[in-house]
């Protein structure tokens, strides 16, 4: 059953009809010293797992998180309940993603 409680970040709640689209000062490359996907920020560089890059890859502005979680259950065997709103919530509370209301 998913999760419907939204979860909280600093700079607002991600929910299942929240839009995620990355900040604007943030870009997703992939990193060929370290053969894996990165966030770029003006001071930071996150390195991602292969999932969060997925995730990451999704979030375009106009998907909601709902519609990312469906997306990702046809790659993966399985999506744990609030996985991806609490991967895309501590990426807010970063600031390397912004979220819109549904």
């Amino acid at each position: 059953m998913r999760s419907t409680k939204p979860m909280r970040a600093d700079r607002g709640t991600v929910e299942g009809s929240s839009r995620p689209r990355l900040a604007p000062h943030v870009r997703l490359r992939f990193d060929r010293a370290r053969a894996q996907h990165v966030l770029l920020g003006p001071e930071a560089v996150v390195v991602l797992n292969g999932t969060g890059a997925d995730i990451l890859g999704l979030c375009d502005g106009q998907r909601t998180v709902a519609q990312i979680e469906v997306e990702l259950a046809g790659r993966y065997d399985r999506v744990a309940d609030g996985e991806v709103q609490q991967f895309l919530a501590r990426l807010v509370a970063k600031r390397c993603v912004e979220v819109s209301d549904g």
